[in-house]
């Protein structure tokens, strides 16, 4: 049932409500015509959108917010020409819309198509990060679907910034401006609304910390897709190369640390743990990291004078976005996918192994929406995995698993051909 409420939140979902239908029915030329117009106004109006960054950034700063949250606000020419070639990535992609997932002739002679279609209306609420603000809006507008933007409010000048740009080309390009908009006001009032605007919106999807995400999936009338934080593991197996899991780890942690695919925690079996222990500590050291660890990562640490800080249940569940990792040594693989069950928020993990029969153990019993053999958390992408920019990385089993890409922001819907048919 569609609200007959109305306020600057509701007047916008239905404005977003009619410019989903004139979009929908768009062929692709005319989605990835808005596209190309996109990138092209982000790179021309680059000053613009970074000035008005430098505001948030100074702000942020001045409120002494830590540097991994600063890192993830902030954009740069470089990042601003670097989200536009995103865009263009996303024009390149297949599109969704009309793809037929399955279709037969029934044995009474109607036929059966069933074709992906938009959502329809899509509100994202998301945390600090305004190259979402570009992300979300492109592979909506590339599905079809018209997009409600609600950044945080550490974030308001850049996505003001961004979304009159994107609004501005949309618009250019022949559609309407409304298929991407600010959620106005910066007060929670206005997410709450957003949250329960059930018949304008047809989905949510929450972009942040554990915090923002229950908050949402708990209080929201709207159907959620719950994105979840990311708290994944690495597991150097007994039978690992030791100097692989050493460059696996440093590059899952510190690569990038403030992202929700960098690891949090690694596991390493006791059979290497002597000779994989020093040299984890001594690459962690060097890449900045510190090491919150059990007894034998405690042990190890005060022999080769790298201090260890010792690990607590706050820290095996912790989703750091920082320079830290917890640390510790189990028995076997069996005890290290424990471990992950108890503690993962069942985003990523990663086995470090030259057993075949280690990996396929490991993968068939961790229930995360990616496992990684030999290869780096950071992997669990849209990007990485050749999506392009992703909405987020859905931890749920419903409708969207993994990162999300343009299918998961499509529906379903059967068309059913006759001639004179009559049941």
């Amino acid at each position: 049932m569609t609200t007959t409420a109305s306020s600057p939140v509701i007047d916008t979902a239905r404005r977003a409500k009619a410019a989903a239908a004139v979009l929908a029915p768009q062929p692709r030329t005319a989605r990835d015509g808005a596209l190309l117009a996109i990138a092209d106004a982000l790179e021309a109006r680059t000053a613009e959108i970074v000035a008005a960054n430098a505001e948030d950034v100074d702000k942020a700063r001045a409120a002494g917010i830590s540097d991994s949250v600063v890192d993830r606000l902030t954009l740069t020419a470089e990042r601003v020409a670097a989200i536009a070639a995103d865009v263009r990535d996303v024009v390149a992609l297949p599109d969704p819309v009309g793809e037929v997932v399955r279709g037969s002739t029934l044995p009474n002679g109607l036929e059966l198509r069933q074709i992906r279609v938009p959502l329809g209306v899509v509100g994202i609420i998301y945390e600090a990060r305004p190259n979402v603000t570009v992300d979300a809006a492109a592979l909506c507008l590339k599905s079809g679907n018209a997009v409600l933007l609600r950044g945080s409010s550490s974030a308001y000048a850049s996505n003001t910034a961004l979304v009159a740009v994107l609004r501005d080309a949309v618009e250019s390009a022949g559609l309407p401006a409304d298929v991407v908009q600010l959620v106005p006001g910066e007060s929670r009032e206005s997410v709450k609304e957003l949250m329960r605007a059930r018949g304008l919106v047809d989905v949510l999807i929450p972009r942040g910390g554990a915090s923002l995400i229950r908050t949402v999936v708990e209080e929201s009338t709207v159907p959620v897709i719950e994105t979840g934080v990311g708290n994944c593991h690495v597991y150097v197996d007994e039978h690992a190369d030791l100097e692989m899991a050493a460059r696996i780890l440093v590059n899952a942690k510190a690569s990038r640390p403030s992202v929700c695919n960098a690891t949090e925690t690694v596991l390493v079996h006791a059979a290497v743990a002597d000779a994989f222990l020093p040299r984890a500590l001594s690459a962690l050291a060097e890449a900045g990291v510190t090491v919150h660890g059990d007894e034998a990562w405690q042990r190890a640490g005060e022999q080769a004078g790298r201090p260890v800080v010792p690990a607590t249940d706050d820290d095996w569940a912790a989703e750091y976005l920082s320079y830290d990792i917890a640390a510790a040594v189990v028995p076997s693989l069996d005890a290290a996918v424990e471990h992950i069950r108890r503690w993962s928020s069942g985003h990523t993990e990663a086995i470090v192994t030259r057993d075949q029969s280690a990996a396929r153990r490991f993968t068939s019993l961790v229930d995360s929406t990616a496992v990684m053999v030999n290869a780096s958390t950071r992997f669990t992408d849209g990007g990485a995995f050749g999506f392009g920019a992703e909405i987020g990385i859905s931890t749920q089993k419903l409708h969207a698993r993994g990162p999300m890409g343009l299918p998961e922001l499509t529906s379903t819907k059967y068309v059913v051909t006759g001639d004179g048919h009559i049941r």
